[in-house]
């Protein structure tokens, strides 16, 4: 039944530009970007540029987990990656490459490293599938933060204490406040939605999905298992290596704890939260899954009055929300919040000729 779901719900997100009401939402959406990048408070523009970071990340994660079928548990490893690689380039070249340059060359090239280790970590997928691969994935991210932590590698990386980030310069622009970083983050996360809408709409994307349904019929059907699981695999790397470069810009300084577990099963929770494979389901569940951080934080601060010890007591709630939520939504929604969203949107186009 949900297999059927998925399909009818692809469907759907295929036509997303046919819809006047998604047509409008999505041109909204770009002059909201617009208006929070003139007219928001810092404090707006913090949360906006996390969930646009978190937002790259989790697409890369619906492309190999809800397009294509295999799970993933490691894409936080992908990450830090891309982070670690901008970081260590910008050291690396400093003094040698114009400032102007560096950072249109340590992006592409974070992309480029995370693809890599993305066909490395996808291997395993050509031979298990299920829970095997998600130990497999899960065993990369282990492996990926114990080399950063490695004295051996401490002198790039910095080790367990971290390393401090560059200040990105885009041909003389030089990004040094959270506000033009929004507008970088903003352009990027617009592109990649988009760019992977239409992925979707090719001969690969149909390939993806065509083994999310039944891999052995699409093998049967001419569909060649190793390329497409691999390619998947690295569009999806690539995706979080895009994320990692801006996660290092963005941050004044990177720690190995910052891409271990908690954060792969966030990229998940906001996965399932949003909708599998879906466009939009990352966007939603971004949302959710950075807002309840925030709301759980503004409660305590309202009922304590800002009582010191308190915030020992966020991570652990915040971690118990977040496994309710995958919870309640595989049990009672598990389309996600973009299925219901798109119920509203159906119920709103009959609503005027309701009788």
């Amino acid at each position: 039944m949900i297999t059927g779901n998925l399909k009818a719900s692809y469907a759907a997100d295929e036509r997303v530009f046919d819809n006047p009401n998604k047509r409008a939402f999505f041109y909204a959406s770009l002059l909201a970007l617009a208006g929070m990048a003139a007219f928001a408070n810092d404090y707006v523009i913090l949360v906006a540029c996390q969930m646009g970071i978190l937002l790259i990340a989790v697409t890369g994660v619906n492309v190999v987990t809800g397009y294509t079928g295999l799970i993933s548990l490691g894409h936080a490893a992908f990450v830090a990656v891309g982070a670690y690689t901008v970081t260590i380039f910008h050291t690396a070249f400093a003094g040698t490459i114009p400032d102007g340059m560096m950072a249109l060359i340590a992006i592409p090239l974070a992309v480029a490293v995370s693809t890599l280790v993305g066909i490395i970590v996808g291997l395993p997928a050509l031979r298990v599938k299920g829970l095997y691969l998600a130990v497999a994935t899960l065993s990369a991210n282990f492996i990926v933060i114990f080399l950063i932590e490695q004295e051996a590698f401490a002198r790039w990386t910095g080790g367990m204490v971290g390393i401090d980030t560059p200040v990105p310069n885009l041909l003389g622009w030089q990004l040094d406040t959270k506000r033009e970083m929004f507008v970088l983050i903003a352009a990027l996360g617009v592109i990649t939605l988009l760019a992977v809408q239409n992925l979707f709409r090719t001969r690969v994307g149909r390939a993806f999905i065509a083994i999310r349904d039944r891999d052995y019929s699409a093998e049967i059907m001419g569909i060649s298992l190793l390329r497409y699981k691999l390619t998947s695999f690295a569009i999806s790397a690539a995706l979080c290596g895009l994320s990692g470069a801006l996660f290092a810009y963005f941050y004044a300084r990177i720690l190995p704890e910052q891409f271990e577990l908690a954060l792969s099963l966030e990229l998940v929770a906001a996965m399932i939260v949003g909708g599998m494979g879906r466009t939009m389901g990352p966007v939603f569940g971004v949302l959710v899954i950075v807002m309840v951080p925030e709301v759980i934080k503004s409660i305590f601060g309202v009922a304590t009055g800002g009582v010191a010890g308190v915030a020992q007591l966020l991570a652990p709630l915040q971690e118990i929300a977040f496994g309710l939520l995958i919870v309640l939504f595989l049990l009672f929604e598990p389309l996600g919040l973009n299925h219901m969203a798109d119920r509203a949107l159906r119920a709103l186009n009959r609503w005027p000729f309701a009788r």
